[in-house]
């Protein structure tokens, strides 16, 4: 049984990729991950908040003392003590690298194109296989346009492919009015791969603080609906590699995804429901569909119910919503 892939032309040994979370802050959690079958892994993310604040804490520690006399060194920090935020992040990219057998792949959280560039090529530095692009950006002004925040996507992955090697994807959210066109523009701009897609958190509200409060759940199967149709409609009509994320619970869920045409699907919220072991009982469960099913590889099946092989093709759009609707009984 053959369950090797490619993602980013990165050659992996099945579609089973941990997607970034808090899980992978330690090095004994992404060792539990590669046990249980990973077959790479995205470290958590780095945000951009952390980045600005490291200018601002680094310039507060190096003027600590400036006004005493020069002789005084003891007003400078110790050299291990200004390892802060991004500088860690580095730290454990190497940290990753050194104890795994298997792709590490960084990721970058922002919205601007900043400190986007610096950290990209630091983190090609620290060791990591490949980047990922998380895009955080949620446009509240009611005078933007929609191509402005489009340019934004372009413009960061243009920035960051300028001055790095190692492949690049780009984590999207679902909410751009023409998602193929912008998929289309993302491959022009130079994206190795897409990840659809990313699950902005709402806030909540106390009602007993009376405060806006972050609010985290965790994915369900049913969330899996959306990146199956866009990577099914997306599969072969694009050059890159398509990861999908969001929904992706069981083994079920991973062969739907792969047969959609996704290089690689992303787990996060079973991992935490589960535990990191819960890898390795997919991995099982596919293999078993698979061998009775009579599928001799992934790429096998790769693609085979996307919208381009589909005997129905309007099943992806229009048409398969209306008839939902119509047959519904509750």
């Amino acid at each position: 049984m053959d369950l090797t892939t490619t993602y980013m032309g990165l050659k992996l040994k099945n579609p089973l990729v941990p997607s970034a979370s808090t899980l992978s802050e330690k090095i004994d959690n992404l060792r539990k991950m590669e046990d249980a079958g990973a077959a790479a892994v995205v470290c958590y993310s780095l945000f951009e908040e952390e980045i600005i604040l490291e200018s601002r804490e680094l310039n507060e520690r190096l003027n600590q003392g400036t006004e005493s006399f020069f002789e005084a060194t003891t007003y400078f920090p110790e050299p291990d003590k200004l390892l802060i935020g991004p500088d860690l992040y580095l730290e454990h990219i190497r940290k990753a690298k050194a104890s795994l057998g298997i792709p590490v792949i960084g990721s970058l959280n922002g919205t601007s194109e900043g400190g986007w560039v610096r950290y990209a090529k630091l983190i090609q530095d620290a060791g990591a296989d490949a980047l990922e692009l998380n895009v955080y950006f949620l446009s509240t002004d009611v005078n933007s346009q929609s191509d402005h925040i489009e340019r934004i996507y372009v413009d960061i992955l243009k920035s960051v492919k300028a001055h790095v090697t190692i492949p690049v994807a780009v984590k999207l959210s679902p909410f751009f009015s023409a998602m193929a066109g912008m998929a289309k523009r993302l491959e022009a701009a130079g994206a190795n791969g897409l990840v659809l897609f990313n699950r902005f958190y709402q806030p909540d509200i106390d009602l007993e603080a009376l405060e806006v409060v972050p609010n985290v759940l965790l994915s369900t199967p049913q969330a899996l609906r959306l990146p199956l149709r866009w990577v099914g409609i997306l599969s072969g009509r694009l050059g890159i590699s398509l990861a999908a994320t969001s929904g992706i619970h069981t083994a079920n869920d991973v062969l739907k995804l792969v047969m959609a045409g996704a290089d690689v699907t992303m787990m996060c919220s079973a991992l935490y429901a589960n535990g990191i072991d819960h890898l390795s009982r997919v991995l099982a469960d596919m293999a078993e569909w698979m061998e009775e099913h009579e599928y001799e590889s992934v790429q096998q099946m790769k693609g085979s119910m996307s919208q381009r092989s589909s005997a129905n093709p309007a099943a992806f759009e229009r048409a398969n919503y209306m008839k939902a609707l119509r047959t519904f009984r509750g």
